[in-house]
């Protein structure tokens, strides 16, 4: 079994590939740019929106607690004129990227320490490149992305935007594998 010592820079260094992966995916590429639409009424839905004061949080469009709920007229009358949402409200002010870097840094820090601890208890030192590379490459992608489908499935999110996300998380994963099969302790 590999110590954890040994583990500590394939842990940083996939971070940091992942990182910087990302940084090219999302600000040079630009490749999730399609996934977010502009409402036509924009300043009419902000306006009402600011006028009911909702506190930052997961907000769905029509509201109903349960099945029953679901089932009165007057609620399947909501339904059929739509619109149908999830909305997530943060709060106001100036949106400040480092904030957003700095948890997405812990996320990528976290995934690479699960990932090694799966890998410590199944793979020996001295484990080929290629078992390495299977086992974190598949554990890394799990982790990565494998919850985006959910959000298609449950709350309306494109599929297109899911698929974009998948592949992300499969270069992530594949970075991640790499840096750890090629400094898996031998």
């Amino acid at each position: 079994m590999a110590a954890w010592s040994q583990l500590l820079l394939p842990i940083a260094l996939s971070a940091v590939f992942v990182f910087i992966a990302s940084s090219i995916i999302h600000m040079v590429l630009k490749w999730h740019n399609p996934d977010y639409r502009k409402l036509n009424n924009e300043d009419e839905v902000s306006a009402a929106l600011r006028k009911g004061a909702h506190t930052p949080g997961q907000y769905i469009i029509p509201h109903c607690l349960d099945a029953k709920d679901a089932a009165a007229p007057e609620m399947a009358k909501k339904f059929a004129d739509g619109p149908i949402g999830v909305l997530y409200i943060k709060p106001n002010g100036q949106m400040k990227l480092g904030p957003f870097l700095m948890k997405w840094v812990i996320y990528t820090v976290v995934v690479g320490a699960l990932v090694a601890y799966i890998a410590r208890f199944t793979l020996k030192t001295g484990a080929t490149y290629d078992e390495v590379f299977r086992l974190v490459s598949a554990c890394a992608w799990l982790a990565y992305a494998w919850s985006m489908p959910s959000d298609s499935i449950w709350k309306g999110k494109p599929w297109s935007s899911t698929v974009r996300s998948l592949i992300d998380g499969l270069v992530y994963a594949l970075l991640t594998a790499g840096t750890f099969a090629w400094l898996w302790p031998r």
